[in-house]
């Protein structure tokens, strides 16, 4: 069978692409016939480029060339999987399947081949750029076809795929609408749009969008499993772990959805559930990291040996994608740990968060750029000048702070009165100040927190309405609700301006605890600043100095909580806690671990057994090793108890 040697060697990708030597050489030997060698230069570039679609498009044509078809079929299938661009492989899949007498696969193979040829050769370049992850070269590809040509719809899908990979959900958000109205039956580029929605957690509007597709497709599993998710995020778990089911028996080879279940099973406390289908997602694939690190953030699992040695393995094989690799990394690090093998550990945790920061984008200057920007505007007299301009309902509880400061358990006493409703970490705020910001890319550029003095009582009040408006839709009639996103206390002269009667809580917790305990967690997005020791540091005391200004012109408006005294002393510091609150005593406050509720964040299972002790000296068994992060730390060892 011989393959489309011209339409590959004519690719626009092709020349400009590092290992374009390389495959060359490799198409050489093919075509000389000397498939041995071919195979051979193909295991070797493998290993260093795993996820390398063209590389599994050769090996297809070279078992093609030795009618080994079904060894061709699973190399060329695998090619699509990483590169749905190559129209070679959808070439010969559609003949090798035909040649088998698989008319469904050949028809499907057929159908991606002409959606390709309709297209202009830039955007399936564009598209095969964006699948090897040259995302820079394929936005390049994509704003010079459109320069010259207009706009595409294609065009704009892939950028805005582009924008979401980048987590530019704002730029991706309007592009997939402007594709959504100019192609409404675009369904890829319609689902796409939800998709981006449900990470900008506008569960409202994906609601709304998923109605529209499933009243066309009832059936439709993408659109299924995306409405659970949609219910997951609004903490109707109940309503999503039926759908994950309903979908799972649709499609049983849908891995991820085993995790996706897991993680609604565990939201309920359902933990047996949550680790039998957390397991059966590593069964299915045993690279998968984020279903091994999925029982690692249960925080109570304890990790078979068997398990240890098969994360060992995957964590080592070369075709295992970085994120997966990571996922094990932190995953090891968590079965070592509790293994006791400390050193071996820290090793672990480190490679992980190397892995991760690599990856990274965030830049430290931009929060301290901005603290010394709220310092300077929001002065007592700022606040004095604008008093009484928000809405002055006292709904919102905040409780912010760092990450992994006790702020769930803080959550769960509170969410156990009777008149509070814990929902979880809420976005609303973050997209009003992402809105206020603009869209400014260095630090300097950005409208907030200067825009802030710009805006009218009118302007603020709705502010404040706002807000409300959109969190409505966790509430379910108490009079009170929290919103416990940590990263709230760069926002507080915000909340205070816009929602003066809000409660705000500073969980705080000792500086050496609390950054090691974030940096050895992974999180499953945000909270960049957690991957490098350094970064920690600087974040938590750049947190400290914001916090104290906060006390300084806004007095008595925040109340501080220290983790270590709600342990050590659960029952007066509860007392303080309702008291701030406005809220009489009640007995379940105290007897948090009972209250039934749905906890999604990764002290879930903690905070439903009696006061959790570990994390107040765990880090000391790690501390041969965190020299740098005490230097970095500086006073702020002392200091965060002012």
């Amino acid at each position: 069978m011989n393959a489309p040697r011209a339409e590959i060697e004519s690719s626009p990708l092709l020349a400009a692409e590092p290992l374009a030597l390389e495959m060359r050489r490799i198409r050489e030997l093919r075509c000389a016939n000397r498939i041995s060698d071919a195979l051979a230069t193909l295991d070797r570039l493998e290993r260093q480029h795993p996820h390398f679609g063209r590389a599994y498009e050769e090996r297809g044509l070279c078992y093609a060339m030795l009618e080994d078809v079904p060894h061709a079929i699973e190399a060329l299938q695998h090619a699509v999987e990483l590169n749905p661009a190559l129209a070679a492989s959808w070439r010969m899949l559609e003949q090798l399947h035909r040649t088998m007498g698989d008319l469904e696969h050949a028809a499907t193979a057929a159908e991606h081949l002409a959606t390709l040829k309709r297209l202009p050769p830039e955007l399936v370049a564009a598209g095969s750029l964006y699948s090897e992850g040259a995302l820079a070269r394929a936005e390049s590809l994509l704003r010079a076809y459109q320069r010259r040509a207009g706009e595409h719809v294609e065009a704009m899908r892939l950028l805005a795929r582009i924008g979401h990979r980048l987590n530019a959900l704002e730029d991706a958000e309007q592009l997939l609408r402007a594709v959504r109205e100019r192609a409404p039956d675009y369904r890829a580029a319609h689902i796409d749009y939800v998709r981006v929605l449900l990470d900008r957690q506008k569960y409202r509007d994906a609601h709304r969008e998923l109605d529209a597709l499933l009243g066309l497709q009832p059936a439709d599993r993408d659109c299924l499993a995306l409405r659970a998710a949609v219910d997951a995020g609004l903490g109707e778990h109940e309503r999503a772990i039926s759908s994950y089911r309903k979908v799972l028996e649709l499609a049983p080879g849908w891995t991820h959805l085993h995790l996706c279940l897991g993680h609604s099973l565990k939201a309920l406390g359902r933990r047996s559930e949550a680790i039998e289908h957390y397991r059966s997602a590593a069964a299915a694939r045993p690279d998968f990291g984020d279903a091994y690190w999925s029982l690692a953030n249960l925080k109570t699992y304890r990790f078979l040996q068997e398990e240890v040695e098969q994360m060992r393995v995957a964590a080592l094989a070369p075709r295992t994608r970085a994120v997966d690799r990571y996922h094990l990394c932190f995953a090891l690090g968590k079965a070592l740990e509790e293994q006791g093998d400390y050193a071996a550990s820290f090793e672990l945790y480190q490679r992980g968060n190397q892995l991760k920061h690599a990856e990274s984008r965030y830049r430290p200057e931009f929060l301290e750029s901005n603290t010394r920007k709220q310092i300077e505007l929001c002065t007592a007299q700022f606040f004095a000048a604008r008093a009484g301009c928000g809405v002055p309902d006292p709904d919102p509880i905040f409780i912010v702070g760092l990450p992994r400061s006790g702020s769930t358990l803080l959550e769960q006493i509170l969410a156990s009165h009777s008149s509070v409703e814990g929902t979880q970490e809420l976005y609303d705020l973050t997209r009003i100040v992402q809105e206020l910001q603009g869209t400014a890319s260095e630090p300097h550029e950005s409208r907030y927190p200067a825009v802030l003095a710009e805006l009218g009582p009118a302007q603020i009040r709705s502010l404040g309405e706002r807000y409300l408006a959109a969190t409505r839709i966790y509430r379910k009639g108490k009079p009170f609700f929290i919103d416990k996103m940590p990263n709230n206390f760069r926002h507080v002269g915000l909340i205070h301006l816009t929602m003066p009667n809000a409660k705000i809580i500073d969980m705080r917790r000792a500086p050496m605890a609390c950054c090691f305990s974030n940096w050895k967690q992974l999180f499953a997005g945000g909270q960049e600043f957690t991957y490098s020791l350094t970064d920690i540091a600087r974040y938590y005391r750049t947190y400290l100095e914001l916090m104290r200004h906060w006390d300084e012109v806004l007095p008595g408006a925040v109340l501080r909580v220290q983790y270590e005294d709600l342990v050590n002393d659960l029952d007066r510091t509860v007392q303080r806690v309702l008291a701030f609150c406005g809220l009489e005593p009640q007995s379940a406050c105290l007897e948090f671990h009972k209250t039934e509720r749905s906890v999604s964040t990764a002290s879930s299972e903690q905070v439903r057994q009696p006061l959790f002790r570990e994390g107040l000296d765990g880090w000391r068994h790690y501390a041969p090793w965190l020299g740098a992060l005490e230097k970095a730390l500086g006073d702020a060892l002392t200091r965060y108890r002012e």
